[in-house]
């Protein structure tokens, strides 16, 4: 199994080969692939030291699988080149994501409908994969008819820059800006680029990405993404009104079977979702669970995950498993 990690010295790259040691993917032959500027770099994979090449040496050495996180303009140059070389491509940005022709992915919800003829299979949001996840159970019980979403998301999403400046900023340093504005002690309800409508990018994925996961566009998400002062995990509080009308246990139930799931609701004990708990885990966590007790069949709930792991490297890799044990790569 020769795999291919495109995008290795970034921050969610960096990720990707953590998990990928973690998770034992069976590799054969490791490729650490970057832009011209990081070619030649050493990075090491369980205790072996790599050299990093470029992109054409990496389609021209035919991996059998290819795992992006290099960017949108990255991934639509050179995903379909891999592709036409035999690779399988499971690319982390938002390029292919809203592509008709390509599937989008949760491996919990939709990993089913991959066959051997998906050559790029896309990896959704990082604020996307953990509603989804969340969801759905739900959603196949109760019928989700509308779901606002506002989220609390940390700088690492932005990338190692944001980290930077948040570092910097703590420390009294001054120093390269990734935001128009400072994010120590402060939030900033603008995550990615404005558009004509008034939304950012970051909150059109959440409304549009959860119907083509689910393929089904009987529900709509409505999103407000704020970047808060965080170094890692994004927060979401959710409200979603049902067709249909739930008891408060069953939904505990249904969410604590969950697959990837794991219900942290009680607070008695203070106990809920924090980023600094899902730090490095793989799960989604779900808490503060309560009626809305302004309108029917209408539920609250607060969503935590780590964006780099299952919003990024470890939802992309669980997709590699899945072609590597159905035989589909």
């Amino acid at each position: 199994m020769k795999v291919a990690v495109v995008g290795a010295t970034g921050m969610v790259g960096e990720v990707m080969l953590k998990v990928l040691a973690e998770r034992n993917f069976p590799i054969t032959e490791l490729l650490l692939v970057a832009s011209e500027r990081s070619v030649g770099k050493k990075l090491t994979f369980k205790n072996k030291e790599y050299t990093v090449i470029g992109l054409a040496e990496a389609v021209a050495a035919k991996p059998q699988i290819a795992i992006f996180s290099a960017g949108g303009d990255t991934s639509l140059e050179w995903a379909p080149k891999f592709a036409e070389v035999g690779t399988t491509v499971v690319d982390n940005s938002s390029a292919w994501r809203m592509d008709p022709t390509k599937k989008l992915v949760v491996p919990e919800i939709n990993a089913h409908e991959l066959t051997k003829d998906d050559k790029i299979i896309a990896n959704p949001n990082c604020s996307t994969i953990q509603m989804v996840l969340a969801l759905s159970q739900l959603h196949k019980k109760y019928k989700m008819k509308r779901v606002v979403v506002s989220t609390y998301q940390s700088v690492s999403g932005t990338g190692v820059k944001a980290v930077r400046q948040l570092e910097n900023e703590i420390a009294g340093i001054e120093g390269e800006m990734a935001y128009p504005y400072p994010i120590s002690r402060n939030v900033l309800p603008h995550c990615d680029v404005f558009l004509e409508n008034g939304y950012t990018k970051e909150e059109m994925k959440l409304a549009r990405e959860p119907q083509k996961i689910f393929n089904d566009k009987s529900f709509s998400v409505t999103a407000t993404a704020v970047r808060v002062p965080t170094a890692g995990g994004h927060s979401e509080s959710v409200n979603v009104q049902f067709e249909n009308d739930f008891d408060l246990a069953d939904v505990r139930q249904i969410i604590s079977e969950t697959p990837g799931v794991i219900l942290q609701d009680n607070t008695a004990i203070n106990s809920y979702p924090m980023p600094i708990l899902a730090h490095n885990k793989d799960e989604v966590f779900v808490g503060r669970l309560r009626r809305d007790e302004s309108q029917p069949n209408t539920l609250n709930m607060w969503i935590v995950a780590d964006n780099l792991r299952k919003g990024a490297a470890t939802n992309a890799i669980q997709i590699g498993e899945y072609l590597v044990e159905n035989n589909l790569i």
